[in-house]
């Protein structure tokens, strides 16, 4: 908090002394002076406030990327109002212009300072630092499957001190201690590498337990369902000590519903919606397309037209590819793109399939594809050869964001969890293609591409437009 008031400070004096406003302000209506600095400081109280209030300071986005960046824009917009609302009440002497240069500037400054900051932080967290003490309370698989994930995504800040084996008794329906210390054993040495202090579940003494290691966090792997009663009086007993719950949701678990509990006759209700899915923000998002694929189509002539030319001139065969694809529930329409590959790209394609084993993989990609023509190399690096799709963009077909089209005999393999991703328009870019592109394996595309299902938004999708933009450049998974 103070290095943030410190970058809005600093922010804030720069703007006031290139602009000749650094200079005791005036309140009119009050009839007193306030010098510069003092105002300054009290104005880095409203900044640090609004960002308290927006969430950056919860300490499951400290060392967030995007996520942090996207509350930093919320907390100059709540900054913004709170200091015109301060201005106007004590109708001091600085202009509309310069009170949002400092804004803006503050804004700047402090996400410089935060993106330092993380990589302070994640370069620690590899070392156990700003971690939180975590129990892992599960079935001896579930405990090993949870210090896998834990293992390979050390940015979500839980360092596992404990595990708490358990099953589920099928003749009384309770939750008791697991005896299978074998399995267990061999678990944490395949997974951890090394084994971890066990604690006997309780109902009574688990939660003394867990504070007397320090731990913050209960994660839950399995055994413990939701919205059953064993979870239920299991959390209840853990939150009342102050500990916090977490649990890994499968893909098709949603975390934007809108829920209400009601409680009628000593019975709860809880209902849920997600807010997405209302007609108000599906023609947001209809205009959202409409207005970014105009632009682009017109803002992208300089490219389209000479490598238009370019691939008629290479081997005389057509400048675009159409392909049938699947929308938004299952509906095919022709996808457009340019043209990288042979034209008989098609027929090649089953053949290198089963030499690359990828016959069972919705997604068919491999490195130095034979198929790809010259110019196909350098449109496809560029992601140039996706330009063509902002017409179906504007046709209504596809989005600008969304899950990636597939092809129809893709679609009919799908599972009843991965055909979810079939309830929103395809789009150009997605979460597949800003997280590794073809170097992520099946299993995290298929997640990635429900998970943008259960949670849209359009601030999402402009910060997946945004980090669309760093992917191409990077080229990283481009082939």
């Amino acid at each position: 908090m103070l290095i943030d008031a410190a970058m809005y400070i600093i922010a804030g004096a720069t703007v006031l002394n290139l602009r000749h406003e650094a200079t005791p302000l005036y309140s009119s209506r009050f009839n007193f002076t306030i010098d510069s600095t003092v105002y300054l400081i009290i104005v880095a109280c409203f900044w640090v406030w609004s960002l308290y209030v927006a969430g950056i300071y919860h300490r499951h986005v400290m060392g967030d990327g995007y996520q942090l960046n996207v509350l930093l824009v919320k907390g100059m917009v709540v900054c913004w109002v709170v200091q015109c609302a301060f201005n106007y009440f004590f109708n001091l002497g600085l202009t509309l212009t310069s009170l949002c240069l400092v804004v803006i500037a503050g804004w700047l400054l402090t996400m410089v300072e935060r993106i330092a900051s993380r990589a302070f932080i994640t370069r620690s967290r590899r070392k156990g630092a700003y971690a939180y003490g975590t129990v892992i309370i599960g079935s001896p698989h579930g405990i090993g499957r949870t210090l896998q994930f834990l293992g390979q995504r050390r940015q979500l800040n839980y360092r596992p001190v404990a595990v708490c084996p358990i099953h589920l008794n099928p003749d009384t329906g309770l939750i008791e201690q697991s005896a299978d210390h074998e399995t267990l054993r061999e678990e944490m040495q395949k997974n951890k590498g090394c084994q971890l202090p066990v604690l006997e579940y309780s109902d009574h003494n688990l939660a003394e337990q867990i504070i007397d290691m320090n731990a913050q966090t209960v994660m839950v792997a399995d055994e413990l369902r939701r919205y059953s009663d064993n979870y239920d009086i299991f959390s209840v007993r853990m939150e009342s000590f102050g500990l916090e719950i977490a649990m890994l949701a499968s893909a098709a678990d949603t975390s934007n519903h809108e829920i209400q509990v009601r409680s009628i006759q000593g019975t709860t209700i809880i209902t849920q919606r997600l807010a997405q899915y209302t007609p108000a923000r599906r023609l947001t998002k209809r205009l959202f397309d409409l207005v970014i694929s105009s632009l682009a189509i017109i803002c992208s002539l300089i490219i389209t037209i000479p490598v238009a030319i370019a691939i008629k001139v290479t081997d005389g065969g057509p400048v675009f590819y159409k392909q049938t694809r699947m929308g938004l529930r299952g509906k095919p329409f022709q996808m457009y793109k340019f043209r990288s590959m042979v034209v008989n790209a098609d027929a090649l394609k089953k053949e290198l399939a089963k030499e690359t084993g990828q016959t069972d993989r919705f997604i068919f990609k491999m490195k130095n594809d034979p198929r790809i023509t010259k110019v196909g190399h350098f449109i496809r690096r560029f992601s140039i050869d996706e330009l063509p799709q902002f017409l179906n963009v504007w046709m209504g077909d596809m989005s600008v964001v969304g899950p990636r089209p597939p092809l129809p005999e893709e679609y009919a393999r799908y599972n009843r969890l991965y055909a979810t991703r079939m309830l929103v328009k395809p789009g150009i870019t997605g979460p597949w293609q800003v997280s590794g592109r073809s170097d992520l394996s099946a299993e995290e595309s298929e997640a990635l591409d429900v998970a943008y299902v259960q949670n849209w938004s359009i601030m999402g999708d402009i910060v997946l437009l945004f980090r669309t933009v760093g992917a191409v450049l990077s080229h990283k998974g481009a082939y």
